[in-house]
């Protein structure tokens, strides 16, 4: 009896310890520290940060006729080129993963409702690191999407210095943003600090460099703006703080 009790326990904790791998291998432990090249079609600076309603186009563009304030179309059609700096998707390491989001907040995200986005990877990044990056994303952004999709993979460079930045998909055939930084009182860069970047519990503060272009060439939703609001960030988002929020239930 003894002896069928022991092997009852093991089998037990033999199945316990099956289930709980298959439970962590589905939900992997993540985090991700990665810097953005931004850009959108909003004035500098994009008032989408401290209101819920965007601007329209500020005379750049494709909606030249259309200005802030001047009872137009609301939009902030965007860039996003991103390149992680160190994270992990369980043992998957996503450190050097590029990746860029292209898409349009729409007229009112005040419910969190927001028009389309698209998001597309650089050839390079894995299977494994591509899931590790859609488990992060709904995080960073906490959006409602009217449509969101996955493109063609397209080829990324990612430049970046204090005073320039620039991001290219498909060498520029497919989207572009070029940055300048914005010239303060001293050399050193402009830096808006603590002020939250989406749903991201950490950033090192938004550096204000307005662009010189940003552009999406690919699909039925072509846009350009040239002078428009820019800036680089870097943010820092973990799955342990997902866990947090959701245990507050903030």
């Amino acid at each position: 009896m003894r002896v069928f009790c022991l092997v009852v326990s093991i089998l037990f904790l033999t199945a316990r310890a099956g289930v709980l791998a298959k439970t962590e291998s589905a939900n992997p432990d993540w985090s991700m520290n990665a810097t953005i090249i931004e850009a959108c079609s909003c004035p500098m600076f994009c008032p989408c940060y401290f209101n819920k309603k965007p601007a329209g186009a500020l005379g750049h563009g494709e909606h030249a006729e259309q200005s802030h304030g001047g009872g137009g179309e609301h939009f902030c059609k965007f860039n996003n080129a991103f390149k992680v700096n160190h994270g992990n998707y369980g043992s998957t390491k996503l450190d050097g993963a590029k990746f860029w989001i292209a898409g349009d907040l729409g007229g009112d995200f005040s419910m969190a409702q927001t028009e389309w986005a698209v998001l597309t990877f650089d050839p390079s990044v894995t299977p494994a690191q591509r899931e590790g990056i859609k488990a992060a994303l709904p995080h960073i952004y906490p959006l409602k999407w009217k449509a969101f999709s996955v493109a063609n993979d397209a080829k990324i460079s990612w430049t970046a210095t204090r005073d320039h930045a620039e991001a290219k998909m498909d060498d520029g055939k497919a989207g572009e943003v070029v940055l300048n930084k914005y010239k303060g009182m001293t050399d050193q860069p402009i830096v808006i600090k603590n002020l939250k970047y989406w749903g991201a519990p950490r950033n090192d503060g938004f550096v204000m460099m307005p662009n010189e272009v940003e552009a999406y060439r690919t699909g039925d939703k072509q846009y350009e703006f040239k002078g428009t609001n820019g800036f680089m960030i870097t943010l820092d988002i973990n799955s342990k703080d997902v866990a947090a929020k959701e245990k507050s239930g903030t």
